[in-house]
């Protein structure tokens, strides 16, 4: 688990389009990563 304030590892997803996103794309600038649990699950 990564311990807050440590610095996330490279790591690519896909976006709400589909296109294929990067950490290392954003470098530079501040990025929020927001995880919940339950995405895309009833109640």
């Amino acid at each position: 688990m990564i311990k807050e304030g440590n610095k996330a590892p490279a790591f690519a997803l896909l976006d709400q389009d589909g296109a294929k996103r990067t950490l290392k794309e954003f470098g530079g600038r501040k990025v929020i990563l927001f995880f919940y649990p339950k995405a895309n699950t009833s109640g």
